[in-house]
Parts: C-alpha cells; structure tokens; sequence
C-alpha cells in the first residue's frame, strides 16, 4: 500500500492526538499543517516534526496532499472540507459533518462529482469496546434488540477549555457537540434511524467563562442547551437520548442497549475503551465480556486509517461521510421536532458500517500496521 500524503487543516486543542496516532499508522505521513493562526501551526509543525507549517490556501493547493484532516471549529468544518473536495482532495473532519444539512448535502454531492472520499469523527465507534458490543448484539448474546437510551449531562466547557465560546454558537451545543458520539455509536449497534421527535430548550441564556485565559468573558448562548430525543429505528427498536450542558450532577450510564433475551451496559462513546457489561434473562448479575478488538485506548485518527487502507482496496470506509450526514440529520431533526411538535423523518438514510474485524490493524512496537 502506498503512502497516503495529509495535510491537516486546525492546530487547536484536539490536533495533538490526530498527530501523534497518524505518526504510529505506516499507511499515511502528515507532511503539513495550517491554521488561521500562523504561530499556531509553526508550534505544531515544530513539536511534532512535520516538515510544513502552510497557510490553509497553500495546503489546500499543494500537489502532494492528497487527503485533508480538517480540525477547523464546527462552523467551518462545512467551507473548509468543501473547499478540499473542490480541490480533487479526500477530506476528513472532525464532527459535526456540517452545521445544517444543506452544506452536508452540497459537501457529498461535490466530492462524488469529483471523485474524493468524505470521511468524519467519530471513529470511537471502531473502538474495542465499541466493537465487542456490536458483536455481542450481531450474535443475539442479548435476542433481538428492543431499545436503547442515552445520556450525556453536564454542565458545560466553559470551566476548563481555553477557548469555549464555540459550544454555545450555532452549531454548538450538547447535541452537535456530543451527540456524534451517541447517535454514531448507536447506528452501529442498531442500524439507521428512519424517524425523530423531541424537546428543547436553552436554559442560561448567558454563561460566564471561568477557564484561563478568557476568564470572565460572558458569552450569549445561541443553540439549545438541553435536549431529549426520541428515536425511531428502522429495525423498530426505539431509542431516547438526553444530551445536556445544564446538569450539575448525575449517575445516569452512557448507553445502554435493551433485548429480548437481556441487557447490555455500553461504555461511554466519546473513549474507545471501557468495561462491557451484559446481563441476560437468567443472569443473576451484570458480567463483564472480555474485549476481542484492539484499539481500547485513544485511538483518535483510526478512522483515517480505516479510510486509507479503504481507499487502497476499492472498498467503503466505516467513518464515512454518509454516517456522519445521516447523524446531522438525526441531530437537526430533534431541534425541528421540538420547535414544530411533529415528529420528524430522516430523509438521509445509510448502511451500518461493517465490522472492524479483529485483525484488520495490528499494534506493533507501537505502529499500526495493516495486516489483512
């Protein structure tokens, strides 16, 4: 397999372990960054030995770069990512695909007309754990499934990101922010979603930054803050999910996954490790299942990886454009769904992403290399 040469587009907080997993995978080589902030990406190219610090026009232009990690703020992973497809370049972002489902459908429809992959965050999915329980819910260990809730609570960013102003814009907020690892790590135990409903609401519409250097700042809120969801699954499971920046405190799991036969205790999405726990009819306690997967620790960029080694051999990648498309739309829907009252349907429809088979990747004296 040929070197696959990226150029990374985003040298804030969440570059740094996309630069170090992509320095252990032989298949792909970053040779450049930028961001709009020069010093920013020289910092970058220096600390992880990257032999360009660019302007983004110059990245974007470079004959050698023929895949883009975009790491730019979620309302400008749309311009950015169609700004690369329109160069004949694949593009990678992180989520949300987009910000509204007009630039996600414009996004696809110009990388096909150009022939360019679009992959997205999250690859958390891909995880061991994440991977054991599709397996697990693959082989009916807990029949067939019935429904699925999932929580993510708390009460913000702005105690502890440098930056966080970004969370409370339009596309921002708990479920753009978070709700790409939920609904992504339950299309893949559960499969498309063909139907939403839900509300809600901002409930502090100002927040006080307490976090350096920004201390102080009051920052007007934009997006909705707390949201409860109902999800209809095209399998006729049904889910609901409680995405929330306005939670002091909560002992609510992250996932959990309902069968006829029993139960099954999902980690949390936004890791790709964590204990599985299952507890079928007769059990008479909850039993932790042995992971079978690699990838149980950070493993941000196998995504990339997966999309290299996709691309190589003709066939679809797993953290895929239209994954993340179909979750915007789940995403949107639910806020459409509480300002109308009416449920709303999901018009942007996907596959399940196939398995990660065990021994696709191997871990090597700390590279990661393709085996199969």
């Amino acid at each position: 397999m040929e070197v696959t040469n990226v150029g990374v587009i985003g040298c804030g907080n969440i570059s740094g372990i996309y630069f170090r997993n992509l320095a252990r995978f032989r298949g792909a080589q970053v040779i450049a960054c930028a961001d709009l902030d020069d010093s920013r990406a020289r910092a970058a190219a220096h600390e992880h030995s990257i032999p360009m610090s660019l302007s983004v026009e110059a990245l974007l232009a470079h004959p050698d770069i023929s895949l883009v990690l975009n790491l730019t703020v979620p309302k400008a992973h749309a311009d950015v990512a169609l700004a690369a497809v329109q160069a004949g370049k694949h593009v990678y972002s992180e989520k949300p695909l987009a910000t509204s489902r007009a630039a996600g459908e414009a996004l696809m429809l110009t990388a096909t007309d150009n022939g360019v992959r679009v992959g997205c965050a999250p690859d958390t999915f891909l995880g061991g754990s994440h991977q054991i329980c599709r397996a697990l819910i693959d082989a009916g260990a807990i029949g067939e499934p019935v429904g699925a809730s999932a929580f993510m609570l708390c009460h913000g960013h702005e105690s502890w990101h440098p930056s966080p102003e970004f969370y409370y814009e339009v596309g921002g907020g708990p479920m753009m922010d978070m709700g790409p690892y939920y609904l992504t790590a339950l299309v893949n135990l559960l499969g498309p979603v063909r139907a939403v409903t839900g509300c809600s609401r901002i409930t502090f519409p100002e927040r006080t930054i307490t976090s350096q250097p920004k201390h102080g700042k009051v920052v007007i809120v934009e997006t909705p803050t707390h949201i409860a969801g109902v999800l209809q699954f095209a399998s006729g499971a049904i889910g609901t999910v409680l995405m929330s920046f306005d939670v002091w405190h909560s002992t609510l799991p992250r996932i959990e996954v309902y069968g006829t036969e029993g139960s099954l205790l999902v980690p949390d999405p936004n890791g790709f490790g964590g204990k599985v726990l299952m507890r079928r009819v007769a059990s008479t306690d909850w039993e932790e299942q042995p992971l079978t997967h690699g990838f149980a620790e950070n493993a941000r960029g196998i995504g990339v990886a997966d999309m290299v080694v996709a691309a190589s051999a003709g066939r679809d990648h797993r953290a895929s454009g239209d994954l993340a498309l179909h979750v915007l739309d789940i995403m949107l829907g639910v806020n459409e769904a509480s300002d109308t009252g009416r449920h709303r349907t999901i018009e942007h429809g996907v596959s399940r992403p196939e398995p990660l088979p065990p021994g696709l990747f191997v871990e090597r004296d700390g590279a990661w290399l393709v085996s199969a």
